[in-house]
């Protein structure tokens, strides 16, 4: 087994089970899980999905989620820290970059069983990359950090454009409408843009008239534009809340709220409580998409 300490920006662990055992949650960016060896099913929220060598599923911050081993199972898991996006004295990465594409990655993937790599060349793309993040966690030093950064720059790429391509984060919705799709990921691609978000903009890049957008929007996706723009920025403001140390006045700018007095007003709106009740409670409210209810 290798595990790395949790004041690392980065946790690895390969581990051989037999029968699986419930582990420590966290509120985490994200954690990857790749299946080296053996067979099962996997469960999150109740919903199952069937896994066998080489399958890949990224892991939601809720305790609701397992595995049923049916023969011995070696797992690798690959966890991104808080440390890393706390640790602004790291001159080799653009922190705010980094943090970005971490944030897009937890914050449109639905909370749903099931492979998160879609792609064969994909697929053996991250199980080089993981193998050698494993290989490099045993001698962990600062020269082992520099090549670990960078191999897991690769991995949030591959797993955006896995994304991006899916309907992870449509899922929700029973309307599968292709321009619907397009839309949303305009928008959560760009929340932190919010002249690209008005309706005029969004009516010229969707060949649509501008009286007609929020129409559609709604028929579409049964909340108002506005109001799905709101809850998707709400959930990166969560995200920050919890796994960074950016001020509110730098999360009030960088997703487009008039002031800190506007980012808590809309946050007790959508979350039910303050933003210092949600930080002294510590556990994510909007961005658990799914509920962990029998």
């Amino acid at each position: 087994m290798q595990i790395l300490n949790a004041d690392k920006p980065f946790e690895v662990q390969e581990i051989e089970l037999a029968t699986w055992k419930q582990r420590p949650v966290k509120n985490n960016f994200f954690e990857l899980v790749m299946i080296k060896d053996g067979r099962g099913t996997q469960c999150i929220n109740y919903n199952e999905y069937p896994y066998r060598a080489g399958s890949i599923f990224l892991l939601p911050p809720l305790k609701c989620h397992s595995f049923t081993i049916e023969e011995p199972t070696r797992f690798v898991f690959l966890k991104f820290t808080d440390a890393f996006f706390k640790n602004s004295s790291r001159k080799s990465i653009d922190r705010n970059e980094w943090f970005r594409e971490a944030a897009y990655v937890l914050s449109n993937y639905n909370q749903l069983p099931g492979e998160i790599i879609n792609s064969d060349l994909d697929r053996e793309h991250m199980e080089r990359l993981i193998t050698m993040i494993v290989q490099e966690s045993m001698n962990f030093g600062e020269e082992s950090i520099q090549l670990i950064t960078s191999l897991m720059t690769s991995v949030l790429e591959l797993l955006m454009r896995n994304i991006r391509k899916s309907n992870y984060f449509v899922a929700e919705y029973t309307n599968r409408d292709e321009k619907i799709s397009k839309m949303l990921t305009y928008i959560n691609e760009h929340l932190d843009k919010p002249d690209l978000l008005k309706i005029e903009n969004l009516a010229r890049n969707f060949a649509m008239s501008p009286t007609y957008v929020s129409e559609y929007f709604r028929k579409q996706v049964h909340i108002s534009l506005r109001e799905y723009i709101s809850k998707a920025k709400l959930k990166l403001v969560e995200i920050r809340l919890l796994n960074s140390d950016f001020t509110l006045t730098e999360i009030a700018d960088d997703l487009g709220f008039t002031d800190v007095s506007h980012l808590s007003k809309t946050f007790k709106r959508y979350a039910g409580m303050s933003i210092r009740e949600f930080k002294n409670k510590g556990e994510y409210v909007l961005l658990k998409r799914s509920s962990c209810v029998a």
